[in-house]
């Protein structure tokens, strides 16, 4: 019995037999990914059908503009292979395949509603292949995500597409360009896509860390704002984690099922390759979880500690105002108690006491002095003076 990782075995009665595949005798993968072409707005009246080609033994035979037309040579060229091209698809086109190429109605509901997380599964002959592509946008310092369904037959290859990435026009390019290579029929275009996909992680992986050393300055150099840029980076590496982490099982998978059916040999080295970048990313990408878990508990103690810092110096600074406010008061009551016997003895009633002892004066200046001495005194013993 097949499992859900296995090649795919010989095309049933209905669809043409797959011609014989010339094996690869050298094929390297490029070094470095392609440059990734400018995307432009999607308008609402742009065809889904963003390029259909059938090839026979490699090479591009014809480039239909319709799907009925691609049906229509896929059926007068028994010995071709079908790689259709979608971009949002509607719900009529997609059907249309589905009757076409026996597609399993829950795979179908799956390329319409999309959302989905990495995964590889098999209906009959076909399998259907999810995977989520990522870029780094430099302008907004941000990752943006899309997500690529494949539907993969014995001589049928087709690609729906959510999202501005994979741009898969380079990736039709590079294989159009290894006649070889696209002769290995559907499994070469897969792992060609697979690889194109992991290749588009690199960039993002570099602008991610970038970003953890721009937020490091910005933590340690006491900025605000830094504790919103980690939230949010944190929660695009939880999708970048997401995408990257089933991708691992997958090819793992996938590569197991190509061993046991026999695929080129050359292809299981490539796939094996492609699998290695991606375990090394997936590990990358959980490096970066753990960094930003690490920088935002750093931030929260600098914080912390500049709070309690604040805090202080408002503690000081009250105590400081507080004493001033002692000194004050002191020197208020000291001074108050002369004011009060002069007012006192200077209310002019003639049968007021003492008005007319010739000891008044002396006296009264003698009770401001004892007063004053006395407030003093009780002053400086509690350290308000």
């Amino acid at each position: 019995m097949l499992t859900p990782h296995t090649p795919l075995p010989p095309p049933p009665e209905r669809r043409r037999p797959v011609p014989d595949r010339r094996p690869r005798a050298a094929w390297r993968r490029h070094p470095e990914p392609q440059p990734e072409r400018a995307s432009t707005p999607d308008p609402t009246d742009r065809p889904s059908v963003v390029q259909a080609s059938l090839y026979r033994d490699g090479r591009q035979v014809s480039s239909p503009a319709t799907l009925a037309d691609t049906f229509r040579q896929l059926r007068e060229h028994p010995d071709g292979m079908a790689w259709i091209g979608l971009q949002r698809p509607t719900e009529a086109e997609l059907h249309s395949l589905a009757a076409e190429f026996d597609l399993h109605e829950l795979a179908v509901e799956d390329a319409l509603e999309a959302h989905q997380r990495p995964k590889l599964e098999r209906y009959g002959d076909t399998l259907f292949v999810v995977l989520r592509a990522a870029r780094y946008l430099d302008a907004q310092e941000e990752v943006e995500f899309g997500e690529l369904h494949i539907f993969v037959g014995p001589d049928f290859l087709i690609t729906v597409r959510h999202g501005a990435a994979p741009d898969l026009s380079t990736v039709r390019h590079r294989m159009e360009e290894d006649p070889d290579l696209l002769a290995l029929g559907p499994e070469a275009v897969l792992y060609a896509i697979l690889d194109a996909v992991v290749d588009g992680y690199a960039p993002v992986v570099a602008g991610v860390q970038n970003d953890i050393d721009e937020i490091e300055t910005e933590v340690f150099g006491g900025d605000p704002a830094v504790s919103r840029r980690i939230y949010e980076l944190s929660r695009e590496m939880v999708e970048f984690q997401r995408a990257t982490r089933p991708l691992v099982g997958m090819l793992h998978g996938l590569m197991a099922g190509f061993a046991k059916y026999g695929t080129d040999e050359e292809l299981q080295r490539y796939l094996r390759d492609v699998a290695d970048h991606v375990t090394h990313t997936s590990e990358r990408v959980d490096g970066f979880r753990q960094a930003l878990a690490d920088i935002l508990t750093v931030n929260a103690t600098l914080v912390t500690q500049q709070q309690n810092a604040e805090m202080r110096a408002l503690a000081e600074a009250g105590f400081e105002q507080n004493e001033e406010i002692k000194k004050i008061s002191s020197w208020a009551a000291i001074l108050f108690a002369p004011t009060l016997v002069g007012t006192i003895y200077g209310m002019n009633f003639d049968t007021m006491p003492e008005l007319h002892w010739a000891g008044g004066y002396p006296f009264a200046i003698l009770l401001m002095a004892v007063v004053c001495t006395s407030l003093y005194v009780i002053f400086k013993k509690r350290d308000w003076l």
